[in-house]
């Protein structure tokens, strides 16, 4: 049985109960991006946190405006008071400008949204993401629970096996390896932390109200491995953890292609990069693609054994095939886009919230 620690504390699964948690002064965060109205409605999603019951759901919607019209009508079927951000309305996009924060725009722009909504609203903040499949009722309370410990900062890990394979495929082949090859080169307390998570582009977290206001976000892709390091500035390890939440199950990305893995491997290297930057550790690129190669082919010879001994399908070629692809990513971090802390704004989430609604009057009342 696990009963491993980490630089951080882990908090394992090892009994299957549900903690008990601050859920009734908790706001929940769901990001959904999508084209089509059926791609926005995750109705196992909706029912289950209907069970759960949060104070509120705050929903960043990235969507035409038919889509957001549709999905406003689906959600109100359920019994959860939810908040729908149109984070790309006309309305968000000039209040943004109005407040130097235009820019280019994608999740980690939504969850920012999102956070500073929710942090208005609640005590604490759980964040997840709308397409697992094995989403279930413990997965909020487990996430929530350590906040009311002392904990500041929480994070999920979690198994992706599916279909007979090995998924997660980003952080076994590209982040993890990273890591572990700059950990070889440089002595340093913020890779210690970062390696203690085991999934460190799990789109599960919390934190509290406090926290969430404290933090800087990528714009786009890269958003959690770049929260890893405001944690590290803003709470530190003593006051994060992370907390098992089993096998997920969800949509998988090609690795090529518009939106696939390699794109988002340039986004999540520029974010790490930026975040041991900031704490001045400054990598030789050049050897770290070799050792990072180096590191990431012997891991596939461990993935092999242990999809081996599960009776998992597993293809070394293809994975050493990403490899390369990803260590292309690894270089200098270009300009510093990310979005400020929230509590460092003149800018009240309530008028993101108007502005969401298409009312563009309220650009004048954003100011607080």
């Amino acid at each position: 049985m696990d009963y491993a620690q980490e630089e951080i504390t882990t908090l394992h699964d090892l009994t299957g109960s549900t903690p008990a948690a601050p859920v009734d002064e908790s706001a929940v965060v769901v990001p959904i991006a999508a084209t089509e109205p059926a791609d926005a409605k995750p109705t196992h999603v909706f029912e289950t946190l209907a069970q759960v019951g949060p104070k509120t759901v705050v929903v960043p919607l990235r969507a035409p405006m038919e889509t957001v019209a549709a999905f406003r009508r689906w959600v109100d079927g359920f019994d959860l008071p939810v908040t729908v951000l149109w984070c790309n309305a006309e309305g968000v996009e000039a209040t943004l400008a109005d407040h130097g924060l235009d820019g280019e725009a994608g999740k980690g722009r939504d969850v920012w949204l999102g956070l500073g909504v929710a942090a208005e609203r609640a005590a604490y903040v759980a964040v997840h993401d709308a397409d697992a499949t094995t989403y279930s009722h413990e997965h909020v309370p487990r996430l929530l629970a350590p906040l009311e410990e002392d904990f500041e900062f929480v994070k999920g890990y979690y198994a992706r096996v599916e279909s007979g394979r090995l998924y997660g495929r980003l952080t076994r082949l590209f982040v993890a390896p990273l890591l572990r090859a700059l950990a070889a080169r440089h002595d340093d307390a913020i890779l210690a932390y970062l390696s203690a998570f085991r999934y460190p582009l799990a789109g599960e977290f919390a934190l509290t109200a406090t926290t969430a206001r404290r933090v800087r976000a990528q714009r786009t892709w890269g958003l959690e491995v770049g929260l890893l390091g405001e944690a590290y500035g803003a709470v530190g390890p003593a006051a994060s953890a992370q907390v098992d939440l089993g096998i997920h199950r969800h949509d998988h990305r090609p690795v090529s292609g518009r939106g696939g893995l390699a794109t988002m491997a340039d986004r999540v290297a520029d974010s790490l990069f930026r975040a041991l930057a900031d704490y001045g550790l400054d990598p030789d690129y050049d050897t770290l693609r070799q050792s990072y190669r180096e590191v990431a082919e012997r891991l596939v010879d461990q993935y092999a054994a242990d999809a081996s001994f599960n009776g998992l399908s597993y293809d070394p070629d293809a994975e050493r095939e990403q490899i390369r692809t990803y260590a292309s990513s690894i270089g200098a971090p270009g300009a510093d886009t990310r979005l400020p802390p929230w509590d460092t704004l003149e800018l009240s989430p309530s008028a993101i919230v108007a502005a969401s609604r298409g009312d563009r009057a309220t650009r004048r009342a954003s100011v607080e």
